[in-house]
């Protein structure tokens, strides 16, 4: 019912495509962890891809909106960069690291790249 934004269509279609696969492990209690979050579900982080020192991580704006999202992530960045669609830094890319995390403005459909340089 509704439209498939309310519908979280996107969303399902990914579980559907892509579902999780469990792997066994110890009984051991692990705490939840997550690499990355995406403040609005309009948002779709599609793939991060390791680099030496470095994390390249692709978003999209998937419901034809214009919204600013907040990036979370656990890792320890030292730097965020906006890139091309080749994943060459842009000049002047440079995006303020906040205590929420990176802010991205999205258009409808938007691609962005993001280089996150790591502390190591």
């Amino acid at each position: 019912a509704g439209s498939f934004q309310d519908a979280s269509v996107i969303q399902c279609a990914y579980n559907l495509n892509f579902p999780l696969h469990a792997v066994p492990a110890s009984s051991a209690q692990c705490p939840a962890w997550s690499a990355f979050s995406v403040s609005s579900p309009a948002v779709v982080l599609e793939t991060a891809e390791d680099r030496p020192e470095a994390v390249v991580v692709r978003l999209y704006e998937a419901h034809g909106s214009t919204v600013v999202a907040w990036l979370q992530t656990s890792l320890p960045v030292q730097e965020a960069i906006l890139c091309d669609l080749l994943e060459r830094p842009a000049p002047r890319g440079r995006l303020p690291l906040e205590q929420r995390g990176v802010r991205l403005s999205f258009t409808p459909f938007r691609v962005l790249s993001i280089l996150l340089v790591l502390r190591l």
